[in-house]
């Protein structure tokens, strides 16, 4: 969707005001890496989008289209992309625009740019252009309207010197430069106005972090400093906190002064750090830290080529940008009610699904990688009996095998336990950083059944009837409310599954699918089926039926599940570390189990284990 639609419909909202957050490439993977755990965490507070910086001469574009590419799949927030012209040839900038269109973003800011590190001066390369009002003109000649396109405005500049005529060239919005004097800006906003510029503009927002980085970016934009700025500053300027504190109480008045003007609009420069401009938000109480809204369970792609997407199976629920990586390549995406799944194909497994950003595969090292003891040697003792025969001797070896045996078994399921019980914050099996509000208030009743050798990997709580605002179970916008069957998937061995399919005969509103990696299907219901598991009822709106258990998708979803025992935990030790081996053949021998009671008002999943 493009950011003017969206600045547009808040509008219509009286009192409505829409923020946004400016991220820039790191330099390093790490870096990378931290950035993305960090946009998530800002992103769940609904920004009406966030942008990504390109740097000097296209000395960033590979990164920067592939972060914007993630931040629009992925992160699944409206992403703006810098696109500068400034030492551009033509082809590379259509490279960039044709890259970011097929990836399903909307929006760009078209930029002059900065001269590459080491010119003091632009130069125009040849067939290149020479402001962002050519490139503006580029990008709705060969795009139409396909792009949405912002422009930078300077308020520290006198708008004379803006060319009117750079908007009639199609640019749809202003996003201006750091000030820290709101007088300016406003007075920006009166004069453009007077020469006839009536598109939004937004003002563009940088907390003070540290003092030294404070005063490098401002003498870099060339920015004026009020002098009370400067007074406050000056005593604290050694104290990075007292700074940063000061940072957000400047950020906040500023905020209150813009939106008093009658201006709905805030971009905050976050310079890829989140704490100052979340307590900008906070204190203007546009945001809570303890109340993020959803509109649906899961969190929905911005990709323009996704909008119609509003149901997926659960079992991709604690790994989503795994499913979207599967679902990439899909022609339509099922609307409405789950359709026949088995017509769109998922992609093939790749390395994406069990790549990890590095600050969680050193968490997963840390809580995972604990010693797990080879069941290698007790196979020997099992099968090499003694030479000389001797029953008793014999018996008392197998209970020592046994009791050995569930004890290796034991040190394997405490993993999950500890991670149902909070312990632990991370899984192989969730890309999501520790237990989910609705987990927390069964998590008890999971890790007894851990205890007992079922291993949970995914699951939620029958809900019926709680308000769409609750902070546990909410989304889908005020005024509803949401239902839910409760729901646990989870790995087993055989013996434990059939023991439990016994029991499940005396629980008739229990269903049940089982797979083993090599296929071996076992259910109490008929193949293909769809159960929808979570939908919600809202003011003037159908029922909405966003989650669902499909059997189809759980063949698909098998594979990516087993492969985690090896590719996701057992990559995490020393090529021939004994754990692998126990791990390998819990993958090998165990079955995956997804269990529904679908009396949500009544039901007792728990009783059955």
């Amino acid at each position: 969707m493009k950011v003017i639609e969206k600045i547009r419909e808040a509008s219509q909202e009286e009192g409505r005001v829409v923020f946004s957050f400016e991220f820039f490439p790191p330099k390093t993977e790490d870096g990378v890496d931290n950035l993305f755990e960090r946009m998530d965490r800002m992103v769940a507070h609904n920004p009406s989008f966030c942008d990504i910086t390109w740097g000097a001469g296209g000395s960033t574009a590979d990164l920067t289209l592939d972060i914007a590419n993630k931040m629009q799949n992925m992160i699944c927030v409206e992403t703006m992309m810098h696109l500068t012209c400034t030492n551009m040839p033509v082809e590379k900038i259509d490279h960039a625009l044709d890259t970011i269109k097929s990836n399903g973003i909307q929006n760009v800011l078209a930029l002059r740019g900065d001269p590459p590190h080491g010119q003091d001066k632009f130069v125009q390369i040849e067939g290149g252009f020479a402001c962002a009002l050519d490139l503006v003109k580029h990008i709705r000649a060969k795009y139409g309207d396909y792009f949405g396109i912002t422009v930078a405005g300077y308020p520290e500049a006198h708008p004379d010197v803006i060319q009117s005529d750079g908007f009639d060239a199609g640019a749809d919005l202003i996003i201006t430069q750091l000030f820290y004097d709101t007088n300016i800006f406003l007075k920006f906003v009166n004069d453009c106005r007077q020469i006839g510029i009536t598109c939004p503009i937004v003002p563009g927002i940088m907390p003070i972090n540290n003092y030294k980085g404070f005063l490098r970016m401002t003498g870099f934009c060339k920015t004026k400093i009020p002098s009370e700025v400067m007074a406050a500053l000056e005593p604290i300027k050694e104290n990075e906190e007292a700074v940063r504190n000061y940072g957000i109480h400047l950020g906040t008045e500023m905020c209150k002064k813009i939106l008093a003007s009658g201006i709905n609009t805030l971009h905050l420069y976050t310079l890829n750090m989140e704490k100052s401009a979340i307590a900008i938000l906070m204190n203007l109480g546009l945001i809570e830290e303890s109340k993020i809204s959803r509109t649906l369970p899961w969190r929905r792609p911005t990709n323009v080529f996704r909008v119609k997407e509003d149901v997926r199976p659960i079992f991709w629920a604690n790994r989503p940008k795994s499913y979207i990586s599967r679902t990439i390549a899909w022609d339509q995406f099922p609307h409405g009610r789950w359709g026949n799944s088995c017509n769109p194909s998922y992609g093939a497994l790749t390395d994406y699904q069990f790549m990890r950003p590095r600050a969680r595969d050193k968490k997963l090292h840390e809580e995972w990688a604990v010693p797990l003891k080879s069941v290698e040697d007790i196979h020997e003792v099992t099968f090499c009996l003694p030479t000389v025969w001797n029953w008793k001797n014999t018996c008392e070896t197998i209970a020592v095998v046994a009791l050995v045996y569930v004890a290796h078994l034991q040190s394997l399921f405490q993993r999950f336990t500890k991670f149902c019980l909070g312990n632990l914050r991370s899984s192989p099996w969730s890309e999501l950083d520790g237990l989910q509000p609705e987990t927390k208030i069964i998590n008890e009743l999971l890790g007894n059944i851990n205890r007992k050798g079922f291993l949970t990997i995914n699951s939620h709580p029958a809900v019926n009837g709680a308000k769409s605002d609750s902070p546990s179970f909410g989304w889908g916008g005020p005024g509803g409310y949401v239902y839910q069957k409760a729901y646990v998937e989870f790995f087993c061995s055989k013996e434990k599954l059939n023991a439990l399919m016994e029991k499940c005969k005396a629980f008739t509103s229990i269903t049940y699918m089982a797979v083993n990696k090599v296929g071996n299907w076992i259910s109490n219901v008929g193949q293909p089926h769809v159960n929808a598991v979570t939908w919600g009822v809202f003011p003037a709106k159908e029922i909405i039926q966003p989650t669902v258990v499909d059997s189809a998708s759980f063949v698909v979803w098998k594979d990516e599940a087993f492969e985690i025992w090896t590719r996701g935990w057992a990559s995490l030790y020393p090529e021939n570390d004994p754990s692998r081996k126990l791990l390998e053949e819990v993958q090998s021998n165990y079955f995956l189990v997804s269990l529904v009671d679908n009396d949500y008002i009544h039901g007792d999943l728990f009783a059955v284990f």
